[in-house]
C-alpha cells in the first residue's frame, strides 16, 4: 500500500527552510551563493530517492526516474522574492520528491516514473520564469546575455559564477512527459476561511506589470510655494488613488492589482520630488487583464493633463489561458491611447496558479507555447520585436 512519509517530508521541508531563513521567511534570491547551495542539496536529495539528478545551464534542479516513461512530471521553485514565505514554491519541490519516494517504496507503484524540478528564477530576480520557459523550448539566450539583477549583476555572470555556464539545459521530452503537476501553499486565504484544506486550479489568470515614470521639477521643499511646484511624488500619489477607483469599475471578485513599489527622486525630507517612479501589477483572466488602457477609458480623469509628465517605461504582458487549454489569449498589448505614454517592451511569461505566476504549465504546455509563438509573430510584426526578460500564513506570502 502507498504510504506517503509525513516526518520525512516535513524534515526536508524544515532543512530546506535553513537556506536563507530569516524571521518567519526566507530570502533565497535565485543564484545567490545559498540559493545555489539549497539547489546543491536538493539535487542530493533527488539522488538519494533513486532518481538521477542535475543542474542545468540556467539552474534548474531536475530529477529523472530512472522508469522509462510515460512519465508524470512535478515541479516548482525553490527560490524566493526578496523575503518570501519557506512554503512559497518550496512546498510543492518537496512534495514531489516525496512522492517519487513513496512511489518507488511501494511493490505495485514502484515502476511508475515521476520527474521532479525545481525551476529557477520563478520569482523573476534576473528574468522570470527562466527555467520553465527553458524547459518548454523557449529561446532563452537574449535573457541570459542580457538580463541583470536589482542590483545590476549581469545573470551571464551569474550563472558562470555558479558553475552553470557550460551546462546542458534541460528540455520538455513530449514522448514522456505526459502530464505536469505542482501543488501550491494556498496564498489568497480563501481555502482557510472557508473551512477547506486542499483545492484545485479553475482558471489561468493574465498578469500585467507597467512601470510609470512622473517627471516633475526638483526644488526646494521649505522655500517653494504650493502654487508653483511640479511634485513628482503627489502626481504619483494622485495617480495611484485614480487608478485604484478606475480598476474598481472593471473588477469582480478575483481581479487584483498592486503598487508594489515606489522610487522618489532623490528621496529627501527637505526635498520636492523631481521624478518618480510606480511599479503597477494587475491580475485577471477577463479582459481587464487583456487591455489595461480600457481603465484609462473607464475613468476620463485619467487622460487629464497633469503639472506632471507620466509615461510608460515598460510593460510586462502575461500569457493567459482558460481551464480547457484550448484558448490562449493574446500576449500583445494595444498602443498606448495617450500621447504621453510610451510602451518600450513587452514581455511574456506562464502563470499557472489562479492568481500566483509559476511555472511552465499544463501538460499541454507545448501546444500552448506552440500558439503563443503564433501570436508572437504577429505582435512582432505589428510593433516590433519587444524586450523579452516574470501559504500557511507567514509561510505562504511571498509573490510569484
Amino acid at each position: 500500500m502507498l504510504k506517503i512519509n509525513p516526518e520525512r517530508l516535513l524534515s526536508d521541508l524544515k532543512h530546506l527552510r535553513t537556506f536563507g531563513a530569516t524571521g518567519p521567511g526566507v530570502v533565497r534570491l535565485s543564484l545567490s551563493p545559498v540559493d545555489m547551495a539549497a539547489r546543491r542539496w536538493l539535487a542530493g536529495r533527488m539522488n538519494d530517492a533513486g532518481l538521477s539528478a542535475s543542474i542545468d545551464g540556467v539552474g534548474t534542479v531536475f530529477g529523472r526516474s530512472r522508469n522509462a516513461g510515460p512519465a508524470l512530471l512535478i515541479g516548482s521553485h525553490t527560490d524566493t522574492q526578496p523575503t518570501g514565505g519557506w512554503l512559497d514554491g518550496a512546498l510543492g519541490v518537496i512534495y514531489g520528491l516525496e512522492i517519487a519516494r513513496a512511489l518507488a517504496e511501494c511493490e505495485e507503484t514502484r515502476h511508475f516514473a515521476v520527474d521532479i524540478a525545481s525551476w529557477i528564477d520563478e520569482e523573476g530576480t534576473f528574468s522570470g520564469f527562466l527555467g520553465s520557459r527553458s524547459f518548454v523550448g523557449e529561446n532563452v539566450d537574449e535573457a541570459v546575455r542580457s538580463a541583470r539583477n536589482r542590483e545590476g549583476v549581469p545573470l551571464a555572470n551569474a550563472l558562470k559564477q555558479a558553475g552553470l555556464a557550460e551546462a546542458a539545459r534541460v528540455r520538455i521530452d513530449k514522448t514522456r512527459h505526459k502530464a505536469y503537476l505542482e501543488p501550491h501553499i494556498e496564498q489568497g486565504g480563501r481555502l482557510e476561511a472557508n473551512g477547506k484544506s486542499i483545492g484545485v486550479v479553475t482558471t489561468i489568470v493574465g498578469i500585467r506589470e507597467l512601470k510609470l515614470h512622473f517627471t516633475g521639477q526638483r526644488n526646494h521643499a521649505g522655500t517653494t510655494p504650493m502654487s508653483i511646484r511640479r511634485d513628482a511624488g503627489a502626481a504619483l500619489v494622485a495617480f495611484i488613488a485614480r487608478v485604484d477607483e478606475a480598476f474598481r469599475q472593471l473588477a469582480d471578485a478575483d481581479t487584483v492589482w498592486t503598487v508594489g513599489r515606489i522610487e522618489l527622486d532623490p528621496g529627501s525630507f527637505s526635498v520636492v520630488p523631481g521624478a518618480a517612479d510606480l511599479y503597477l501589477q494587475f491580475r485577471d483572466a477577463s479582459a481587464l487583464a487583456r487591455d489595461g488602457s480600457r481603465a484609462r477609458r473607464a475613468d476620463p480623469r485619467l487622460q487629464r493633463r497633469r503639472p506632471c509628465e507620466r509615461r510608460h517605461d515598460g510593460q510586462r504582458a502575461a500569457r493567459r489561458a482558460r481551464d480547457d487549454g484550448r484558448r490562449v489569449a493574446d500576449a500583445s498589448r494595444e498602443r498606448g491611447r495617450s500621447a504621453r505614454v510610451r510602451s518600450v517592451g513587452t514581455h511574456a511569461e506562464r502563470r499557472v496558479t489562479r492568481c500566483a505566476g509559476h511555472r511552465a504549465s499544463h501538460a499541454r504546455v507545448h501546444a500552448i507555447r506552440a500558439e503563443h509563438r503564433r501570436r508572437q509573430s504577429r505582435f512582432h510584426r505589428r510593433y516590433g520585436r519587444g524586450a523579452y526578460r516574470a501559504g500557511l500564513r507567514s509561510g505562504g506570502e511571498g509573490g510569484g
